[in-house]
């Protein structure tokens, strides 16, 4: 399977990715819904521990600084995401890859061709009119939670440079699974700290956790985008930024949901923002076949 045909893959896993943990965190606990996630993630690519080896300090150090930058990504995305529309959350997200799109240009020396510069300033307009329009329901940028979403944006694209880095041939050339099966491990052992120390102590007093079926689809959907978003980086054609891009034809997905299932507000304005998106999805496919 092509590289481009494995990152459309992962986009539509993502958005259900992004919906399941949408209606995960209505009303829940973020913390130990994070701790659960994080846990069946290790637990999925556990295998691989035992296929791919331990290689030493001088892979694992590369391996734990990418556990930390998901992490921070994922804590402050989760507060945002209980907190925020997910049809306003998305589009944000999806500004991500134009951070990408610039470290690409100006770390890796990354080169588009006019279709794919077409397809990437297209989704730009898109995502830029898309939150014009979260702009109707009353949230502006000095919202903690739209500040929380920000950061995760930024750990989040600095996250998706990092892959390259260190999965890229010409690169550290890091096995995929070697990676996935100890970064996942890492966070799992992160988030434990964090439970202990932040939640426990504070449970009684705070927002309840209640267990729903939705919470473990959230790492099932997530490890599976992933590992297929990881075998497309894995080949020397990939460009990060057109991978990164197509990734965030997840909002698709996410907004049907939240239109359609949860009925969130203001979909109509917001209509022609997603036909340009889609718009700018076919113009990175044809500029990567």
């Amino acid at each position: 399977m092509t590289w481009w045909l494995l990152a459309f893959c992962s986009a539509a896993l993502l958005g259900g990715y992004d919906s399941f943990k949408k209606i995960s965190l209505k009303d829940n606990a973020v913390i130990p819904v994070l701790l659960i996630n994080t846990v069946i993630g290790a637990a999925i690519f556990s295998p691989f521990l035992f296929t791919t080896g331990w290689g030493g300090w001088d892979v694992q150090k590369y391996i734990l600084l990418k556990s930390a930058l998901v992490l921070s990504s994922w804590m402050a995305g989760y507060f945002a995401m209980k907190n925020l529309p997910l049809t306003l959350v998305g589009p944000i997200n999806a500004t991500r890859p134009v951070l990408v799109l610039l470290g690409a240009i100006f770390i890796f020396n990354e080169h588009l061709n006019a279709l794919q510069w077409g397809g990437v300033l297209l989704a730009m307009l898109a995502y830029f009119l898309m939150r014009l329009s979260g702009r109707k329901e009353g949230i502006r940028a000095g919202n903690k939670w739209i500040v929380c979403l920000i950061l995760a944006v930024l750990l989040g694209a600095a996250s998706g440079l990092y892959d390259k880095f260190l999965m890229s041939p010409d690169r550290l050339g890091l096995d995929r699974s070697q990676v996935l099966a100890w970064y996942t491990l890492y966070q799992a052992g992160m988030m434990a700290v964090v439970t202990l120390l932040l939640w426990l102590p504070v449970r009684h007093t705070t927002t309840p956790f209640r267990w729903r079926w939705s919470i473990p689809l959230i790492s099932i959907f997530l490890c599976s985008a992933d590992y297929l978003y990881m075998q497309a980086l894995s080949s020397p054609d990939a460009l990060i930024a057109v991978v990164s891009m197509i990734r965030r034809g997840s909002v698709l997905v996410s907004f049907g949901i939240g239109a359609f299932i949860l009925k969130e507000k203001n979909i109509r304005s917001k209509a022609l923002d997603l036909v340009l998106l889609l718009a700018s999805m076919v113009l990175l496919y044809l500029g990567s076949r």
